[in-house]
């Protein structure tokens, strides 16, 4: 931040990047902002007001579309190189440009060099001479040399306008038009064929939850989100994955921005590999090796984070593969509910509710984190006096003074038992042997 109160564009560590605005200029005016530390101290009707008005900046939006752009791309050569890709890429309108473009020009270089041709033959000078063999019989001028070209390159040959076998340059022009307009043709044509079956669209009919939920299940905290397939065609060796985006500062002191770190959705036991023929709940075990191993409700609150889910699989029809996508905020991912279920089952087949596809209900659902979830019912596992035991060092019941005196104590004890012990053993062989 200058003098003047602007701030600049980039970022830095004391501000994460999904507080950003997603159409921000270079150069933008902002108010200044509480610290995140402040938010404790302020009653949670206000912290909700002051989250509420913050817009949060995604890093892959609902649609499924990256919100990044790739800005001072020096080598701009580098798009050429592969020109196929980058027509592919282009928008339609631009493709559609271009493909009228190569073609409307293709056609009048080579009605240029027919009309020059013949120009330079002198077959214009010798029009209706019945006498004169031309190059190109009918062709009069530019507009019918290019009306030939036409012909020429898609074929058509109408038959009124023809090449004779007096014209050698014409001949070898020839076969430079058909050999480079089958080029043209090839490439174009690819190029839009491409374009078209693109299995872009069919992640359109890929659908995922608007929000995802945290609740128990089996009794361990799990993160879960639901997907469906819109279309009677399915999805071919369809996998899922998810990714954590957040942004984090190592021990060294490194801030790395949008971090990604791959969340488990059943990678080990295969569950990542869907038969998405109705919708399914895909589930993330929340463990030791979970992101929100020690999150909490009131911890997930304040932070800044997105998960980013990735559906993959072969297009049934098409054989291509196709590639749907969204992502989940903080606002999004709702701490103790569960999914209302949209599969019944009817005379002789199943029926999907795709209008309840995206609802959840509440449940009862601890808000601790899912490590002192664990430690509770560890201790639950534990005898009595263990957890006692436990629970008392936990809190700091038993200081150390105290725990070396209650040691010296039982030290004691133990002697004064066994001294016991020992004199009544002495007393009973004396009365034995009176006896005898």
């Amino acid at each position: 931040m200058n003098k003047s109160g602007v701030y600049q564009q980039g970022l830095t560590p004391s501000k994460a990047p999904m507080e950003q605005d997603v159409e921000s200029p270079a150069i933008i005016i902002r108010k200044p902002k509480l610290p995140k530390q402040s938010y404790e101290d302020l009653p949670k009707q206000l912290v909700d007001q002051v989250r509420a008005k913050r817009k949060i900046q995604r890093y892959v939006r609902k649609d499924g579309k990256c919100n990044v752009h790739h800005g001072n791309v020096q080598e701009t050569y580098r798009y050429l190189t592969d020109i196929f890709t980058t027509l592919v890429d282009l928008k339609w309108r631009f493709n559609l440009f271009i493909f009228v473009l190569v073609y409307t020009v293709t056609w009048l270089l080579f009605g240029f060099a027919w009309w020059l041709i013949a120009y330079v033959r002198g077959d214009l000078e010798h029009i209706g001479d019945n006498q004169w063999t031309p190059c190109v019989n009918n062709l009069n001028g530019f507009v019918s040399a290019f009306l030939f070209s036409i012909e020429t390159e898609t074929t058509i040959g109408y038959g009124y306008r023809v090449i004779t076998d007096q014209c050698p340059e014409g001949i070898l022009l020839l076969l430079i038009q058909s050999v480079l307009g089958s080029i043209v043709n090839a490439f174009m044509v690819g190029c839009m064929f491409v374009k078209i079956s693109q299995p872009k669209k069919r992640a359109e009919t890929l659908v995922f939850s608007t929000n995802a939920v945290i609740s128990v299940r089996d009794g361990r905290l799990c993160l879960m989100f639901r997907v469906g397939d819109l279309r009677n065609s399915h999805i071919v060796e369809a996998s899922i994955r998810a990714k954590l985006i957040k942004s984090k500062q190592t021990k060294e002191g490194e801030f790395i921005p949008l971090n990604q770190t791959d969340m488990n959705v059943g990678y080990d036991t295969g569950d990542d590999r869907l038969f998405l023929v109705s919708p399914l709940i895909i589930c993330h075990e929340i463990n030791q090796n979970s992101p929100f191993w020690e999150i909490s409700q009131a911890h997930l609150d304040k932070e800044d984070l997105e998960i980013v889910v990735i559906l993959e699989g072969m297009v049934e029809a098409t054989g291509m593969t196709c590639q749907a996508r969204s992502s989940y905020v903080t606002t999004e991912i709702k701490w103790g509910y569960r999914f209302m279920p949209v599969l019944t089952l009817e005379d002789g087949f199943y029926e999907v509710d795709y209008n309840s596809f995206h609802d959840i209900h509440e449940t009862n659902t601890p808000s601790c984190s899912a490590r002192e979830l664990a430690e509770i019912n560890c201790r639950i596992r534990l005898p009595f006096s263990w957890s006692v035991a436990s629970k008392l060092s936990q809190q700091g019941m038993l200081e150390p003074e105290g725990r070396e005196k209650k040691r010296t104590t039982l030290v004691t004890q133990e002697e004064g038992l066994e001294e016991q012990t020992e004199r009544n053993g002495d007393i009973a062989n004396i009365e034995s042997e009176s006896k005898v």
